[in-house]
């Protein structure tokens, strides 16, 4: 992840705002950051305004004061660029900066992430500000890490993006025939002429918001022509990816050997984050789970971000030691669920314990989120002491985890084209949303405590036994191809509903539902049933009854051996779940959404199977999560508690030397090395 002759243990901090607070409160944030096991502080985030005060005039004497502070009180530096929040008199001198919404509305000077990705004024002040502070200070050892930016997100819908985007389509197409072709241009009499008769797909062109008839309230907004937003997604990404390039390619310039980085946010919409994984160094990523999620899906998030990044360590950039403010429910982490939450992220490949923030802000949106040093600026806190124990526990494990990767021999696949595409198409039941599926899948693995990764469509297949493609709405080119040669060589693959309808310009296949898969899976769906939550089927599977709700494809085997069919409707007897032999494979389709204990049964099946897992092996205790890392030094087996109840494990059978208990968010972690078993943390 980053350079390993420069760090020799997990890095345990975040971000820290010294701008906000005079020289001595600095100086007293020292001793408390050093006490409670702190060895490396995020600098510099949103200080762009304070650096640069005048277009041609750089001011990085504070910085310097606080670089130096903190170097010599022995913390490591990751060393952000400060972009995400433009000066306001680069709005008010260049108001072209400013992004528009999808109203088409131009935004007025605030907030954060305000600056239109395809401004070259902007991409000029962005990559300056960035060359400058490498140059400043390449020569500084304790910079272990560069940060661009701060949490990409959004679109612009302004006349410099439109032309942008003509030029983008320009680029992948190549002729306005070519375009027409793609988008199926007669639809609605769209056909173009032109590139520049095309505009943004915005609220005053494509777009429109779909209410709820009986009372009017607002549900979703919509595209009336789905391939040309599809594309404007695609385009947005790579606008803001190319604004991260620039400013990487800034500080290589100066630092060529630089380990860069921008903060992800796990599954998120607005950014295709498979493509972003190719150019940053390592990933790290923002970790606030709502209120109520489950471990499992917070588990999938840590997953989903190791995979874009190749299945490599990645860096946990932020989590709150307690408090998220931004959250409906601003409930606090519970005594040691701050820990377990930690463990979470390391037991799934990260590298790193880092928090959102050092001490808490006195005024304005944030001023409630939580920080080691509280507002009181005391050591004598619960959150700052547990802190402090977790800084102590992990500099105990020194570099013993570093760079251990997932033994994962099972991958569920995850894409934002068809998470966009398949968002956006009307006549999909709303319900059906594809994190969602993709979600049931994982979760049953989790269940298990089998280890897997969540990787993009285009990524390696060959080292997995089991591959599940849920709702797999777009096949793109060559996807049928990688997916038959993997079933082939003896692969186990999952397709679900709506798999297979789409190319990757939205266009719905001639060949017949699921399309290029239907000789893979063996079977053609004729049809979709898309009916309300309370509107159910059901089918028997392995001699027990589940149900099937939502969507329900209506399917005809041809060549598939049928599993479970339907029980109720005009299409009682048709198959619900089957299984199609392919070389030395087997292709297995599930036709509609189910319950939890449907996919514990599925997955149950299917890795027992594969030899992921034993026959006797049963689902973990509630509220417990295994998770396993290797590297070097041996194999690595967590154990993580998530609940505020002690649960037993008397019958988990491991064979591993974990506690005969788990207190409320224990956990235990082995070290496997041959024959040796060793258990570094035991509470």
């Amino acid at each position: 992840m980053i350079n390993s002759d420069k760090v020799q243990e997990i890095l345990y901090g975040g971000d820290y705002n010294p701008e906000q607070w005079d020289e001595q409160t600095r100086k007293e944030d020292m001793k408390l950051l050093k006490k409670a096991g702190i060895n490396i502080l995020t600098l510099n985030v949103f200080s762009w305004a304070r650096l640069q005060p005048e277009e041609d005039t750089y001011d990085f004497s504070d910085l310097d004061r606080i670089v130096e502070l903190v170097s010599e009180n022995g913390f490591k530096i990751c060393m952000a660029t400060g972009t995400a929040a433009h000066p306001a008199w680069m709005a008010k001198k260049y108001p072209e900066i400013l992004r528009t919404e999808i109203s088409g509305i131009r935004r007025k000077f605030g907030g954060r992430h305000n600056s239109c990705p395809t401004s070259p004024v902007f991409r000029k002040f962005s990559a300056g500000l960035a060359s400058k502070l490498a140059e400043h200070y390449r020569d500084r050892k304790n910079i272990v890490a560069w940060h661009v930016s701060n949490e990409y997100s959004g679109r612009c819908y302004c006349e410099n993006c439109e032309k942008a985007f003509r030029s983008w389509l320009k680029e992948k197409y190549g002729s306005i025939g070519e375009l027409n072709r793609a988008w199926n241009t007669a639809f609605w009499g769209h056909t173009f002429y032109d590139f520049d008769e095309i505009v943004l797909p915005d609220l005053r062109s494509e777009h429109f918001y779909q209410t709820d008839a009986p009372n009017g309230i607002f549900q979703q907004e919509r595209s009336t022509y789905p391939s040309i937003t599809l594309d404007h997604y695609r385009f947005s990404s790579d606008c803001l990816l190319a604004n991260y390039r620039d400013e990487a390619e800034a500080i290589r310039r100066f630092i060529p050997d630089a380990k860069i980085t921008t903060n992800l946010m796990g599954d998120i919409t607005d950014l295709d984050y498979g493509k972003w994984g190719k150019y940053l160094d390592f990933i790290s990523w923002d970790n606030y789970p709502q209120y109520g999620d489950e471990p499992a899906r917070v588990a999938m998030r840590h997953d989903l971000m190791r995979g874009v990044g190749g299945g490599k360590p990645f860096a946990l950039m932020e989590q709150t030691p307690s408090v998220s403010n931004w959250h409906t429910y601003a409930a606090l982490k519970r005594p040691g669920q701050m820990r377990s939450v930690s463990y979470q992220a390391v037991a799934h490949g990260a590298d790193t314990v880092m928090f959102f923030q050092m001490r808490q802000s006195l005024a304005e949106c944030e001023k409630l989120h939580s920080a080691v040093i509280s507002h009181a600026g005391t050591a004598d806190t619960r959150i700052y002491r547990e802190c402090k124990e977790l800084g102590k526990e992990l500099s105990g494990l020194k570099d013993v985890l570093l760079h251990a990767e997932t033994p994962a021999r099972a991958a569920l696949l995850f894409d934002w084209d068809n998470w966009w595409a398949a968002g956006m198409t009307a006549g999909l039941n709303g319900g059906m949303a594809y994190p969602e599926e993709v979600y049931a899948y994982y979760e049953a693995f989790y269940a298990y405590g089998i280890p897997v990764d969540v990787i993009p469509c285009d990524a390696e297949l060959s080292g997995y036994e089991i591959v599940a493609a849920p709702m797999l709405y777009m096949v793109k080119p060559g996807m049928a191809a990688r997916l038959e040669d993997f079933t082939k060589k003896g692969g186990t693959l999952i397709c679900s509903v709506y798999t297979g309808l789409a190319n990757e310009n939205d266009n719905i296949t001639r060949k017949g539902y699921p399309g290029e898969l239907r000789k893979l899976l063996g079977i053609w769906t004729e049809e979709f049933d898309s009916l309300p939550p309370e509107d159910q089927n059901s089918f028997v599977f392995e001699g027990r009854e589940y149900p099937a709700s939502l969507c329900f494809a209506i399917s005809h085997p041809e060549g598939a051996k049928v599993l479970a069919s339907y029980e109720k409707d005009f299409y009682a007897g048709t198959p619900v779940v089957t299984r199609n032999t392919f070389g030395k494979g087997r292709a297995y389709y599930v036709g509609t959404r189910s319950s939890r204990g449907f996919y514990h049964a599925l997955i149950k099946k299917l890795a027992v199977s594969a030899g992921l897992l034993s026959k006797k092996a049963g689902e973990l205790p509630e509220g417990v999560e295994l998770a396993v890392r290797e590297n070097r030094n041996g194999r690595f087996v967590f154990l993580i508690n998530h609940g505020g109840e002690e649960v037993s494990l008397k019958d988990l059978g491991s064979g591993l030397p974990f506690p005969k208990k788990l207190p409320p968010y224990g956990v235990s972690l082995i070290r496997v090395s041959g024959k040796d078993k060793e258990r570094l943390i035991k509470k």
